[in-house]
């Protein structure tokens, strides 16, 4: 059995892990619901590039590699890769549909800054 906001894995972590808020977790599993697959998790991932030298990277993934983390937040699943967890203890994805921007927004605590274009972070 899976408590909401827990780590499904063996991997165990100092910090806290990630946090999809309710509004993200409803846009997840909207979109979830629109692709008509039951098989798919939002993997979240830290990838070299940008003019800061990280970025995220959001996207539905069946896989199960060796070492992720998964969350269950209400029956949505979020998925972290190994190399990716240390970038994102503690960070927040939220979705935000206002009349100035839409989309999934990063809290993210252990970022020190980020580019003017809020594209990537260090």
């Amino acid at each position: 059995m899976t408590v909401q906001g827990t780590t499904e894995s063996t991997t165990e972590t100092a910090a806290p892990g990630v946090s999809l808020t309710p509004g993200a977790a409803g846009k997840v599993k909207s979109l979830l619901e629109q692709e008509g697959r039951d098989d798919l998790r939002l993997r979240i991932a830290v990838q070299p590039g940008g003019c800061s030298g990280l970025r995220y990277q959001l996207f539905f993934d069946e896989r199960n590699l060796d070492g992720d983390e998964a969350y269950d937040f209400g029956g949505v699943f979020v998925v972290v890769d190994r190399m990716s967890i240390p970038y994102l203890q503690g960070a927040t994805i939220d979705f935000v549909d206002t009349i100035e921007k839409q989309g999934f927004t990063i809290d993210n605590p252990v970022a020190t800054g980020s580019c003017a274009c809020g594209d990537s972070f260090h």
